[in-house]
């Protein structure tokens, strides 16, 4: 799918929900956006696990 695409029909739905929903729903629809692209991102494989949950590792001199 072509991402201006996407971008429109994430906009238009963002739209909706802070004219209908108010600043809360603008928020919420935005959050679980995030999320959405966060999940698809790790099962097309472009994202690892370890991304999220490695520690830094800090080396003492």
């Amino acid at each position: 799918m072509n991402m201006a695409l996407v971008g429109m029909i994430a906009g238009m739905a963002l739209g909706f929900a802070g004219y209908f929903g108010g600043f809360g729903a603008f928020v919420l629809v935005a959050a679980l956006g995030a999320v959405g692209f966060v999940v698809g991102r790790f099962l097309e494989g472009d994202l690892d696990r370890g991304d999220f949950f490695r520690t830094r590792e800090h080396r003492r001199r």
